[in-house]
């Protein structure tokens, strides 16, 4: 990490010195602002610090506090996330001073860029030091250089704080997140004033998904430290997890209304986030330029394409990424399957399944929701419905109401028969884009049909406009209504079918439901009511041996005082 830690002179008394050839007035603004930047930069005020330190800059002075003035401003720029700032001022200031540490600073900068092989280069003209080694430790981490990783680790100490922190974020970084916990509680049981530490501890417990807990390690932090933008952040991804994007919002809010009046650009992991909570909102304008400086924003710019059905969009942003992360196998595996079923290509299916195996099977994630989810998900694919139904049941508490959930165990629970639970946990479904959908509606039609409600399967397609998919749901109702012996609304469909469309099969399959519903109500199962919609059905056709069928009816009816046409 970039350090110019604060010295004596910022600590230290403020100098009562004056310019002989300025006002009184200039005298007490210059002491003001030296006053300021004290209390500034004490207080991580780093926009305001920026703004003095450019003041005495800009009039070719060195400020009598903090000097010299350029390792301060780069300091401030560097904790303000302005890196391609601090990289100018370290620049200016190794063209003076020709001081090779500089380089190692200017590696932390380009790291933060996401510009590796730059930072890469700047870190091996630095000096050799333990600072040295922590960030090449860590570039080379990004640059899977695994041989140069193993030879910084063997060099941190187990005595230097800075090296054990390091440790832990390389710990961190590979998702090894309980030996990261283990480093951070081991330096808080050597020295609690290490205050911020329990800002990583809570970080940890949010990747673990103990989002009550990281909440309250948290929240014991903000109780001295209020103000806190990294702890503030956190805290609202931890209510966003828990509660609502919205409630996240607000916990953001402050942080976002400060950077406004102090005139910075707004931090970019501020922005993202927003972006997340208020559910993609500015998504193609903030997460682009986001992509090679925080992971995250790529992943979530993925799942903004795919929620707006752009599937293809989203392959070419992942196609390319070597997951490491479960997040992102699992993402890779959600992409893989929707272009697949969109193209239906079975390379991007067998690439999906075996996305979701290697996190559903893996030690870490195979007992977590998540790691249940991916099985369940890799036996859909391969259309082992049981297996799917054990690992969705699982965990079907936590999905109540997510439709996202109830559409797949439903239609799993359809698959191997279990009509009864798959017509409750489809009709839980409230998306209406999901209830337009022609695969739900034939599902649930089914269901319908299958518990001996026919009807409702006829009112959901009357509910759809003329279309392909219209005509699919009728054969499906004449079908299946057929198969059980709900003849009637097999009748129904088959007419509007050959009404259509002259094809020989619907006649076939008209001719017999008809003659299948006036069986039964010969025998008393079908009300005689219905006689007179059969009769009216055979009429609409042009067939000829519909007149031999209209003639036993009629005579059955009169037989028995009806009245069939």
């Amino acid at each position: 990490m970039f350090k110019r830690p604060l010295t004596g002179k910022v600590k230290g008394a403020l100098a009562q010195t004056k310019s002989k050839s300025s006002p009184a007035s200039g005298s007490k603004k210059t002491e003001q602002a030296e006053i300021d930047i004290i209390s500034m930069i004490q207080e991580r005020d780093f926009a305001g610090a920026i703004a003095v330190l450019e003041f005495f800059k800009g009039l070719g002075k060195e400020h009598p506090r903090v000097r010299p003035t350029l390792p301060w401003l780069a300091y401030c720029c560097y904790h303000l996330g302005e890196y391609t700032k601090a990289i100018e001022y370290l620049e200016e200031l190794y063209s003076k001073s020709k001081d090779s540490y500089i380089f190692l600073q200017l590696a932390c900068c380009y790291y933060f860029l996401g510009e590796y092989e730059i930072a890469y280069e700047h870190v091996l003209k630095g000096p050799d030091c333990p600072y040295q080694n922590r960030i090449l430790f860590h570039i080379a981490d990004k640059l899977q250089k695994e041989d140069i990783v193993n030879q910084c680790h063997k060099k941190l100490s187990d005595n230097n704080i800075e090296d054990q922190l390091s440790l832990a974020a390389m710990h961190f970084s590979r998702n090894q997140i309980q030996p990261a916990v283990n480093i951070y509680k081991n330096l808080l049981l050597e020295d609690s004033s290490f205050e911020a530490l329990h800002i990583y501890v809570a970080l940890c417990y949010f990747k673990l998904d103990f989002f009550d807990i990281s909440l309250e390690v948290l929240n014991s932090y903000l109780q001295k430290h209020p103000n806190s933008p990294t702890a503030l952040n956190l805290k609202a991804c931890n209510i966003f997890k828990t509660y609502s994007g919205k409630k996240a919002e607000a916990v953001l809010q402050p942080i976002v209304e400060l950077q406004q009046t102090s005139h910075t650009s707004e931090n970019y992991l501020i922005k993202h986030n927003m972006v997340v909570f208020r559910n993609g909102e500015n998504a193609l304008q903030v997460l682009p330029p986001l992509l090679d400086v925080l992971p995250e924003a790529r992943l979530n710019l993925v799942i903004y394409h795919l929620k707006n059905g752009d599937v293809d969009e989203a392959y070419e942003l992942i196609k390319d990424l070597e997951p490491v992360k479960a997040s992102e196998y699992i993402l890779k595996g959600v992409v893989n399957a929707c272009k697949g079923q969109l193209h239906d290509t079975r390379e991007h299916l067998k690439n999906a399944e075996h996305y979701f195996q290697l996190v559903g099977t893996s030690d870490t994630e195979c007992d977590t929701i998540p790691g249940r989810q991916c099985m369940a998900s890799c036996f859909f694919l391969t259309k082992r419905f049981s297996d799917v139904i054990v690992y969705l049941q699982s965990i079907e508490n936590f999905f109540q109401n997510d439709d996202d959930f109830n559409w797949n165990y439903g239609i799993a629970h359809a698959y191997v028969g279990n009509y009864k639970d798959a017509e409750k946990i489809l009709l839980a479904v409230q998306d209406e884009s999901y209830r337009r959908d022609y695969v739900y509606n034939s599902w649930l039609a089914r269901c319908y049909i299958m518990n001996g409600k026919p009807e409702l399967a006829w009112e959901l397609y009357l509910k759809m406009e003329t279309s392909i998919d219209a005509m699919n749901l009728l054969q499906l109702i004449a079908n299946d209504c057929y198969k059980i012996g709900s003849f009637y609304y097999a009748a129904k469909a088959f007419d509007v079918l050959e009404r259509l469309d002259s094809n020989s099969e619907f006649w076939e399959g008209k001719r017999g439901a008809c003659i299948g519903v006036f069986q039964q109500i010969v025998i008393g199962k079908e009300p005689s009511e219905t006689l007179r919609d059969i009769v009216h059905m055979l009429k609409n056709s042009n067939r000829e041996e519909k007149n031999i069928i209209l003639q036993i009816i009629a005579k059955w009816a009169h037989e028995n005082n009806l009245i069939s046409n």
